[in-house]
């Protein structure tokens, strides 16, 4: 077995879930190599604790969901959400051989899945300890323009850095956001300003999703003016999207354009009512990973980046916003990427992508690459 397979493993069972004797987990394994979920489950028993798998396949989902009824999708509700109850963890590491498997399925059949089986997310998200992260494959490696071999080096060494090592940073930038009222964003095409006053901040670093390394909040529901241009490309329900430009009113997204699939932006952002009102605000400063790659559990992740999502508020950092949509759009700040500035209440956090004030330099890319 390649050692790396065991390294990863032992990061998602003792640092991401911290798993303790006699607890049960989930290993949600969707085209991923055996050994993989092997190692998981070795790695589990380790620990003491008791393993469950479940094996899928994404030509076969989508095969499931194109057409499928309502009664289909409320039946796979009841068992899902009576085997997530039982679960004290859960971990999933999704494979793809094709990034844009689900582009041509209906929207309507897409939409009636996610709404329905929505109780299994939210049950997983709240109740148990979870970590989600992709596999790579040659479709990830195209799409971050690297060879295989290259981009299977790049992702091991994102997915099993030293996380420990952002732990003061982090807690600097969680408690600054935390007791911080007005935001500014500024940088090419972008204009934005918003309160996080009194909503709660929260640090990642290689717990629920790998890679890491990101403090989130949430904007005032009605709180959000201006305007934001993102400059990383993003694909949402098999479609990819380019720079996307949101125009906010009152908190809500009034005028929306893309350079590409301008009308599924649209189509999307009227899945329902908080589809067009913010649910997530985070900061984002993983140093292994620099470029946009079209995967957002990546592209979330960069270096001197922060995403602004449309949709359902996560309940840490919860403006009461609900949706069916949670659509993660990022901006980089670094100079090559025209800079930005944050503001809290006046004061530069982060200035094109570097941060500033001394408390917060220990995210910065040469101290967290520091011994790596």
């Amino acid at each position: 077995m390649d050692h790396r397979y065991e390294k990863l493993a032992d990061t998602l069972v003792y640092h991401s879930t911290k798993l303790n004797p006699g607890e049960k987990v989930l290993i949600h394994a969707i085209d991923i190599p055996q050994d993989m979920t092997l190692a998981l489950i070795r790695a589990t028993r380790e620990c003491k604790a008791i393993p469950f798998v479940q094996v899928q396949n994404g030509r076969i989902d989508r095969e499931c969901i194109l057409g499928g009824e309502d009664i289909q999708f409320e039946t796979s509700l009841s068992w899902e959400m009576e085997r997530m109850k039982s679960m004290d963890a859960y971990i999933a590491i999704r494979g793809s051989l094709n990034v844009f498997e689900n582009s041509d399925l209906p929207q309507e059949d897409l939409k009636r899945a996610m709404k329905i089986l929505k109780p299994v997310l939210d049950w997983r998200v709240q109740k148990t300890k979870w970590c989600v992260l992709r596999w790579p494959s040659p479709s990830m490696a195209q799409q971050a323009k690297m060879s295989s071999e290259a981009f299977e080096n790049f992702y091991f060494d994102a997915c099993c850095m030293d996380y420990g090592r952002m732990s003061e940073g982090m807690v600097a930038l969680e408690n600054r956001m935390r007791n911080a009222d007005q935001v500014k964003i500024v940088g090419p095409g972008t204009d934005l300003k918003f309160s996080i006053k009194g909503i709660d901040a929260v640090a990642c670093g290689g717990t629920h999703n790998i890679p890491d390394g990101e403090v989130f909040s949430c904007p005032v529901r009605d709180s959000v003016e201006g305007t934001i241009t993102f400059n990383a490309d993003t694909i949402y329900q098999g479609t990819s999207f380019s720079n996307v430009v949101l125009h906010f009113e009152k908190g809500k997204i009034v005028e929306s354009s893309s350079s590409a699939n301008s009308e599924k932006l649209i189509e999307i952002l009227d899945s329902d009512e908080g589809a067009r009102f913010i649910g997530e605000f985070a900061i984002a400063f993983n140093p292994m990973i620099r470029e946009p790659m079209l995967d957002i559990l990546f592209d979330e992740k960069i270096a001197g980046s922060f995403h602004f999502t449309p949709g359902q508020a996560y309940e840490e950092a919860n403006n009461g916003n609900k949706s069916q949509v949670h659509w993660d759009m990022v901006n980089i700040q670094r100079p090559e990427y025209g800079g930005g500035e944050i503001w809290f209440d006046g004061e530069m956090i982060r200035k094109d992508g570097e941060f500033v004030p001394v408390d917060l330099h220990k995210l910065n890319p040469d101290y967290l690459l520091q011994n790596s």
